[in-house]
């Protein structure tokens, strides 16, 4: 099982879209996936049709003093191989309840050593703030993605994302690797590529040599979410994806190899 967690402080960068057409393009590879919806607006869990009132069945189960199996929880979809757990609204509460119930920081982990085993892949959306949430999915990660818009201000929220992947890092006494991918990028203008080439001259290697263009179809829940051959990667921006899958991929197979 590999833990992937998609994750960048800023709202607005593409996390939802990333994790999912990263979750749909491992799943037709035949990789069993699980996509967990982290974020109280459930912006995930709406893609795939589940109604936030009443509250379903999701992520917010897995904080209880004895939490359901994995599996319990996991909804299938039209996608063979991929499934989801739903978000609710009162994640948002959880900050609260940390300060009386301990233990609430590795829920996600003790969660997937209980019942993880059952995917290949687990793909956290995390929520667009530094909290319990985002630590649990940081804390359970064997890699971190980080979606990044190719503009001026993306980039004063990824060096904060980095600083925070770090301290996980540090606090865990085991390596967080890092990947950036540069998201609704539009080479046509100067602010987008000059953005782009900083990027990539700060963080390096860390940084994809590519960009997820600004594509409207990306954001077609159908898309995403159904099992459509002709669906699979409509347009420029889920082919580049399918190219940014790849990086990934060797990315962590390159990783792997150094650490052993």
């Amino acid at each position: 099982m590999r833990v992937w967690a998609i994750a960048n402080q800023k709202g607005g960068v593409g996390k939802t879209t990333t994790t999912l057409a990263l979750g749909r393009g491992l799943a037709m590879r035949g990789h069993r996936v699980l996509l967990v919806d982290l974020d109280p607006h459930a912006s995930l869990t709406r893609a795939f049709g589940v109604a936030t009132d009443p509250q379903p069945a999701g992520v917010l189960d897995l904080f209880d003093e004895q939490p359901p199996a994995l599996a319990s929880l996991a909804r299938a979809t039209e996608i063979e191989n991929l499934s989801f757990i739903a978000a609710q609204t009162p994640l948002a509460t959880l900050e609260r309840r940390s300060a009386t119930q301990p233990g609430l920081g590795l829920a996600l982990s003790n969660a997937l050593a209980r019942g993880g085993h059952a995917w290949d892949f687990v793909l956290f959306d995390c929520p667009p703030t530094l909290g319990l949430l985002m630590v649990n999915a940081l804390a359970a990660a064997d890699h971190v993605i980080i979606p990044t818009q190719t503009e001026p201000l993306a980039l004063h929220g990824l060096k904060g994302m980095c600083r925070t992947a770090d301290m996980i890092q540090r606090s865990r006494h085991r390596v967080l690797p890092v990947s950036i991918l540069p998201t609704l990028y539009d080479k046509r203008t100067r602010t987008g590529a000059d953005t782009l080439k900083a990027m990539q001259d700060e963080y390096g290697e860390r940084v994809w040599n590519d960009a997820i263009p600004n594509d409207t179809r990306i954001c077609s829940v159908d898309a995403l979410t159904r099992s459509s051959p002709a669906a699979q990667y409509p347009g420029r921006g889920l082919s580049a994806y399918r190219r940014a899958l790849d990086w990934l991929l060797l990315t962590e197979a390159r990783d792997t190899e150094q650490a052993a």
